[in-house]
């Protein structure tokens, strides 16, 4: 795994500690349900998890490194704006998963 240590050198900044930027993901704003219809994002239907991707991480990151796609709760957050656009600031210890990279196929199937 490669070291998550710095911001990519368009950043003009260095993570410390365990923090990570990240990015909403582009498709963030609106949804699709399975017939079809746009939900905004401005609809509420509860409490939901949002995509991002990480764009810088601090040295004592240990799970996460930059590229990752990242779930977590939009709540818990704090927003920041770097070189004119807006980033999420969070701790590694704020997300709940990291999604796989397309095609990775697991060995042990969908039977468990």
């Amino acid at each position: 795994m490669p070291p998550a240590s710095s911001a990519p050198a368009r950043l003009p900044l260095r993570m410390l500690h365990d923090r990570i930027l990240v990015e909403l993901d582009k498709d963030a704003s609106e949804r699709r349900s399975a017939s079809g219809i746009v939900i905004p994002a401005t609809a509420t239907l509860g409490r939901r998890l949002s995509w991002a991707r990480v764009v810088a991480a601090g040295p004592n990151v240990r799970q996460l490194s930059v590229g990752d796609r990242v779930l977590f709760d939009p709540e818990d957050r704090a927003e920041v704006e770097v070189s004119s656009k807006d980033y999420i600031l969070l701790r590694e210890r704020d997300v709940h998963a990291v999604a796989e990279p397309e095609g990775r196929d697991s060995e042990l199937g969908l039977y468990l």
